[in-house]
């Protein structure tokens, strides 16, 4: 009977307990499989499915500070402690794109994605269709340099879809991927890919709610530790540490306060704005990956050819040592001049030609030389040239939306900035024919020139030459002229070159521009390198206004202080060791129809420990309060929808972690008091069912030093033992827990290095596959 009415008790079943090899950090569960994330301390990224089989492991080679996962889980993001944030694929954890936001440690990452489908002005669901594959092939790939295995650069491999669904974006759902920086910095990027706004909250001035006279309130010296948008998009809820600062009209009475706060930020122009945010990020982004090839491609042909003309160089330069030793006063095209027309053959040149290189030497050259060219114009076939003209499409659709400044111009696609980034991507497909005919002039010369070439061996050795190839004499001349010592190729390779262009062409192209459709009278002066980068930058100017735009719609619209900070201790330390959660539930009270503002179909949970030090009468509690977005247009009514409760955590237990979990659930993962590390410890975990709370309204004060816990410390639940779910755990247990609201599963780390795996639901169909 006692086993029974243990069974009884135990409402989770247990489903593993498996050993891990490093202590871990950070753990998320896939949104949408049965695939555990996992950062341990030496900053691994282990990928683990249900049944604790590892997929793969992959090591960045920087700390890891943040992780979250794509909506689709198709993919998922890692920040760094240097600022960057990598996005890995889900299938092989391989790199498919680096994004660097930050300049410090991003501490928090969340990708949400909206509820619905972005809607046409019919009201019917539908996705923004991407005209280009209609017009075009494939998008190219990045260049490989010859040798090079595939993966050994970083590239992708071309049977690999998994970088290309990334930046194809068409049918996905819009969604925006937030990170904070320890300096309070919240970055923001569609798709995860295209940074559309950037804000700091140390620049935020915050209203005063209730009352008439707006007191501007700042947060200085912050650091953020989660963020988290709501479903619709239309808030960002921020908790951060900080010193709240409030200017009264005297300077005496200004009063500082270090602790941690909450903060909403007005996002709703993600809502509003989403069909015209998703066909700019869609362009935009395409046109960066694009842009990516180009620059790639250049790389490799300049180090390619580059390569070649060492090869030739490294042959021909010891007839200029030979000249020297034979005491011969005369250059290496002149002695070439005199044996084509028919002179005496000096003996450098004999000695060089016969002895130095002679047949083979020269065969071999004419091989690197002519085999690189191919090259070249193959790479500009396959990767240049189909990326330009695909950018130039792209550019030509972001010019019409450009023009409908009813709807783009309130996010800050400027007309002006689109027509010159067009204008640019037109002339790099003018720059990449010129290179093309240069580069094929220049592989004919070579090779006529090393036709002769071996013409000349071949009577210097008084063998038979009926059998070479034909070869021009004024194409050696030439050659000898303008090739021998200079290159051309290289040149249009090179950024900071400048190519002599005669007066009368300047005049002709001058009078080309009164025709339209260009105004750059300058480019026939530019490089392809230099026009290269000239479009690059017309690209980041012209990207650069929606990112501004954007960023400067983002307000704060509320700040709620939560609980005072010890002013000796670091307020990033001690954030990072307060439990804390944020989620977003469907409000069945708040209907939502379509003429409705955003922000009334969810209802949001702020969950968090409260620390002992500040508060020593209401120690060991959890505090959950909600409706704190509602209460933004509460207030404007009179009154406040902003409710709270406190929690006793049970004697003897201390929270090491929460997580709000479905249905307006909390899961606390708690250690027995007297639990350590050494010993087999006593710990529990617990379901507190956060809508059937006794919530209690509060009231908002202007006066900084009164914190609103305080209202709450007469009206508090004390969580007993016998009343809630709860399962025992043999093991002193440490953050994190990993939750999985979709799967009903969470994973519990002990610290004995340990993992585990729990089922949350009581109904067996709900239960994942462990196979």
């Amino acid at each position: 009977m006692e086993t029974d009415e243990t069974d009884r008790v135990l409402p989770f079943q247990l489903q593993f307990d498996k050993p891990v090899a490093s202590q871990v950090k950070i753990a998320e569960w896939n949104p949408e499989k049965d695939l555990l994330a996992m950062v341990t301390e030496d900053s691994k990224i282990l990928l683990h499915r249900f049944n604790w089989q590892r997929l793969w492991t992959i090591s960045p080679g920087r700390n890891i500070t943040s992780l979250c996962w794509r909506p689709d889980g198709k993919a998922i993001a890692v920040g760094l402690e240097d600022g960057t944030i990598y996005l890995h694929d889900v299938e092989n954890g391989k790199l498919l794109r680096s994004l660097k936001s930050h300049t410090v440690a991003v501490v928090c990452l969340n990708w949400e994605e909206e509820g619905q489908l972005i809607r046409d002005d019919s009201k019917n669901s539908s996705s923004y269709e991407d005209r280009t594959s209609r017009f075009f092939p494939p998008a190219p790939r990045v260049p490989r340099m010859p040798g090079v295995v595939s993966g050994d650069t970083g590239f992708m491999d071309d049977s690999e879809d998994s970088y290309r669904e990334l930046s194809n974006s068409s049918y996905q759902r819009f969604n925006i991927l937030c990170s904070g920086d320890k300096d309070g910095s919240i970055c923001f990027s569609i798709f995860g890919i295209f940074p559309i706004g950037k804000i700091n909250i140390h620049k935020f001035s915050v209203p005063t709610p209730f009352i008439d006279k707006q007191t501007p309130r700042q947060i200085l010296n912050s650091s953020i530790y989660k963020v988290s948008l709501s479903k619709d998009l239309c808030r960002l809820i921020v908790m951060c540490s900080g010193e709240l600062n409030e200017n009264t009209e005297s300077r005496e009475s200004q009063m500082v306060k270090q602790g941690m706060h909450s903060l909403v930020l007005d996002t709703s122009i993600f809502w509003k704005r989403k069909s015209e945010l998703h066909q700019l990020a869609q362009q935009a982004s395409n046109i960066e990956d694009l842009t990516e090839v180009i620059r790639a491609s250049l790389s490799v042909m300049c180090k390619q050819w580059s390569d070649a003309m060492h090869t030739f160089h490294e042959k021909f330069d010891s007839l200029s040592t030979l000249i020297i030793d034979h005491a011969l006063d005369s250059t290496p095209q002149e002695e070439f001049l005199s044996l084509l027309g028919g002179a005496r053959t000096s003996s450098a040149v004999h000695q060089f030609l016969v002895n130095s290189l002679g047949e083979v030497g020269v065969k071999r050259v004419l091989k690197v030389i002519c085999g690189t060219a191919k090259e070249l114009q193959r790479i500009v076939l396959d990767h240049l040239q189909p990326a330009a003209e695909i950018i130039g499409f792209r550019m030509g659709e972001l010019r019409g939306l450009s023009r409908w400044r009813a709807r783009y111009h309130g996010i800050g696609l400027d007309e002006m900035l689109i027509n010159n980034a067009t204008e640019k991507s037109g002339m790099i497909l003018v720059q990449i024919e010129r290179f093309m005919r240069v580069l094929s002039s220049v592989e004919q010369q070579f090779s006529n020139f090393f036709n002769w070439l071996l013409k000349c061996i071949k009577l210097l050795m008084q063998e038979p030459s009926d059998q070479l190839l034909p070869y021009n004499s004024e194409l050696v001349v030439i050659f000898l002229k303008f090739l021998y010592d200079q290159d051309p190729v290289k040149q249009l390779l090179e950024v900071d070159h400048d190519i002599e262009v005669d007066l009368e062409t300047m005049q002709r192209v001058k009078e080309l521009v009164q025709f339209g459709g260009f105004s750059d009278c300058e480019y026939l002066q530019r490089t392809l390198a230099k026009e290269f980068q000239q479009m690059e930058d017309s690209f980041k100017e012209a990207f650069l206004m929606p990112f501004t735009t954007i960023s400067r719609k983002m307000l704060c619209e509320d700040l709620l202080p939560l609980f005072p900070l010890p002013s000796s201790s670091s307020s990033a330390s001690v954030s990072m060791a307060i439990p804390m959660s944020i989620s977003y539930y469907e409000d069945a009270s708040q209907a939502v129809s379509s003429n409705q503002t955003c922000q009334h179909s969810f209802v949001d949970y702020v969950c968090f420990q409260v620390p002992d030090e500040p508060f020593s009468d209401i120690a060991n509690c959890i505090g959950v309060i909600r409706g704190f977005t509602h209460d933004l247009s509460s207030s404007k009514n009179g009154y406040t929808s902003l409710e709270a409760v406190l929690l006793y955590v049970p004697a003897g237990y201390e929270c090491v972690d929460l997580s709000l979990y479905k249905d307006s659930q909390i899961v606390l993962l708690l250690n027995g008091a007297s639990a350590s590390s050494e010993s087999s410890g006593d710990a529990c975990m617990m379901i507190v069912q956060a809508s059937e709370l006794p919530f209690i309204s509060i009231s908002r004060f202007t006066d900084l030093n009164l914190w609103n816990l305080y209202q709450l410390k007469d009206s508090t639940v004390q969580l007993q033992m016998e009343n809630e779910k709860v399962r025992n755990i043999p093991h002193s247990v440490i953050a994190p827990l990993a939750v999985s609201a979709s799967r009903g599963v969470a994973c519990v780390f002990a610290a004995r290095k340990r993992a585990l795996v729990y089922i949350l639901e009581e109904d067996e169909e709900e239960v994942p596959d462990t196979e």
